[in-house]
């Protein structure tokens, strides 16, 4: 090496020259360095894969002073995502709520169609099982999609037994003869959305591992709201307008709306 005075200095009088094994990039993030472990995981949910490794990270690795681990890629969108699910979620149903409440003018019957909500949610949850799919960002999409769905099955039937009871027909009579007229309505709509995403159930290329449990959830919710309305919101009706008298407000019909020409 030259010197200012023209010298030349061996290397070997200025450093300790040897060859050794090194990272091939140091990589800094925040002003700080950074080293990326990454894995794939198969076979089970990624949350539950992340909270087993931190717990024997914590048992078994003590990191050096000055060391500190996060949680990133996929688990860090995951969470990111639900956190505004908590957010999302809430104010949905609060949407639906305000819109039935509106439409019906009564708290009673808007929280009796809400309640077909929890009825597409145990189909859900069993459609997540039985097909072994995890709880990811495709399902929770999925379940918001299905509330408006299962909704609307029971607008169907509660605004029929309001129709019929407008014509003067008792409440009894009103729900036995709503129930079967309102069977077909009922079944098609449902019938309908869950064969339409039958494909996305048995999808295999490039993408089906967020198609599968969307649709999962979507047809197991409709199969399951679509039985419990057509057998327990009837009889529910039955019991929350007992004690009303008058004919409630209710949209028109379609399918009862009849013409007059002069």
């Amino acid at each position: 090496i030259p010197a200012p005075s023209g010298a030349l200095i061996p290397l070997g009088q200025l450093a300790k020259i040897y060859v050794a094994e090194g990272p091939s990039q140091i990589s800094r993030e925040m002003a700080q360095r950074r080293v990326i472990i990454s894995a794939n995981v198969t076979e089970r949910d990624l949350g539950g894969f992340v909270k087993e490794a931190k717990q024997k990270i914590d048992n078994q690795v003590k990191l050096p002073t000055g060391y500190f681990m996060t949680w990133g890629g996929q688990f860090e969108n995951q969470q990111r995502a639900m956190k505004r699910f908590s957010i999302v979620v809430p104010i949905t149903i609060t949407g639906i709520f305000l819109l039935l409440f509106g439409s019906f003018n009564s708290v009673k019957q808007a929280l009796l169609i809400i309640m077909n909500i929890p009825f597409a949610l145990i189909g859900g949850i069993l459609a997540l099982v039985i097909g072994q799919f995890n709880l990811s960002v495709s399902a929770s999409v999925g379940f918001i999609a299905l509330f408006g769905v299962a909704v609307l099955n029971g607008v169907v039937m509660v605004s029929y037994f309001n129709e019929l009871r407008r014509e003067g027909m008792n409440l009894e009579l009103a729900v036995i003869k709503g129930s079967v007229l309102r069977l077909r309505p009922v079944l098609i709509t449902a019938g309908v959305a869950a064969l339409g995403l039958i494909p996305m159930l048995f999808a295999t290329g490039p993408g089906s591992e967020i198609q599968k449990p969307l649709a999962a959830v979507v047809i197991g919710g409709l199969l399951s709201s679509t039985l419990l309305t057509l057998f327990i919101l009837p009889t529910l009706y039955n019991v929350f307008e007992r004690s009303t008298r008058p004919a409630p407000h209710s949209l028109p019909d379609p399918a009862s709306t009849k013409e007059v020409y002069v």
